[in-house]
């Protein structure tokens, strides 16, 4: 019997180890990370980091921004945490972002708009969700010069895509106990294109009758969530229209140092911080890791640590609500360290 019980115990122990891929990223992105994995590390979860590089560390290393055995790390593992990188601007190199959205088909962005205690913002009590097709729209990146002086850039929209991408949205509203779902489109002018998308998403929206299911045009929808933002629950958009709105919606909540992301699909999923590499002030220590961190929270969750998710984000509030810990981006002048030890602290209380 003792035996049995043992066993069974083992098999429960093997079950609850966890291989993640770890990506530190640009710029601020090792700091935060290494403060990130100190705090998840904190609660007791069993993990085993396995860190891989892209971007142009990779490229200068490997000669080319995504080596496959990152690709295979994640595929093995089903799960990863990235820190932000550098894309460089209307020169170098494509988005590795894209890129490695694109090869692990990572289909359906999240990025939870929630503010947190104690923040100044415009919208406190604000609390929706961005949903954002992931794999192609103008950021599948197909264009030319024409000739010289005019560059064609080509959208594509599929029904797959926006078929799946509306499904997502609609489940995870089901599932989360949300009310409504918004699709977030230019369907006026982009007739085929975006209508579409819109024809997609209304299809799907007859196999969830309990929830409302409604559309905006993306220009209207941007003044809307400025004036009267609790009108949206869950929103479903395209890709590009999904990267723009969703960081709009971070200036709501204080800025993009608070906003986490998630990319998931068949293949596994990654998560990340919003923001980006911010190389003016990496190495100096004083980076907030809170986006990072809650996109953490969101993995903790997803591979069925809910009870570490929990402890991590009760302390996270816990010293904001306080608010004497706070790092210079949010008026304060606490170091990354100082700010991730009042969160382990308090996970230790």
């Amino acid at each position: 019997m003792k035996k049995a019980i043992k066993k069974e115990q083992k098999a429960k122990d093997k079950l609850m180890k966890h291989n993640i891929t770890l990506i530190p990223g640009d710029g601020i992105g090792p700091e935060i990370i290494s403060e990130t994995v100190r705090i998840i590390e904190s609660t007791g979860v069993d993990i085993e980091w396995e860190t891989f590089i892209i971007g142009a560390q990779a490229l200068e290393k490997f000669g080319t921004t995504i080596p496959e055995p990152t690709i295979e790390s994640i595929r093995k593992n089903r799960v990863a945490l990235k820190g932000p990188l550098t894309t460089p601007v209307g020169k170098g190199f494509t988005s590795v972002n894209v890129g490695l959205r694109k090869a692990l088909d990572l289909y359906a962005n999240i990025r939870p708009v929630r503010a947190l205690p104690n923040v100044p913002c415009r919208y406190p009590e604000l609390d929706l969700i961005i949903v954002r097709e992931n794999t192609e729209d103008l950021y599948a990146g197909l264009e030319h010069v024409v000739v010289p002086g005019v560059v064609e850039s080509i959208k594509i929209i599929t029904e797959k895509a926006s078929t799946r991408i509306a499904k997502y949205a609609f489940e995870y509203a089901r599932s989360h106990g949300r009310k409504k779902v918004t699709a977030i489109h230019k369907a006026n002018i982009m007739k085929l294109s975006d209508g579409l998308f819109l024809e997609c998403f209304y299809n799907v929206a007859k196999d969830f009758p309990e929830l409302e299911a409604d559309d905006k045009i993306v220009d209207n929808a941007c003044m809307q969530l400025v004036m009267r933002p609790e009108q949206f629950d869950v929103m479903v958009l395209e890709n590009l229209y999904g990267d723009i709105v969703s960081d709009l919606c971070a200036g709501l909540i204080g800025g993009l140092g608070l906003a986490p992301g998630s990319n998931i699909g068949e293949q596994g999923a990654v998560f990340e911080a919003v923001h980006g590499s911010a190389p003016d002030i990496a190495g100096q220590g004083i980076a907030n890791p809170t986006a990072i961190l809650m996109s953490g929270i969101m993995m903790l969750h997803h591979i069925g640590e809910s009870e570490a998710a929990i402890k991590i984000e009760n302390a996270l509030n816990e010293v904001y609500t306080e608010g004497n810990i706070r790092t210079k981006d949010l008026g304060g002048t606490a170091k990354s360290a100082d700010f991730a030890n009042a969160i382990i602290d308090k996970i230790k209380a």
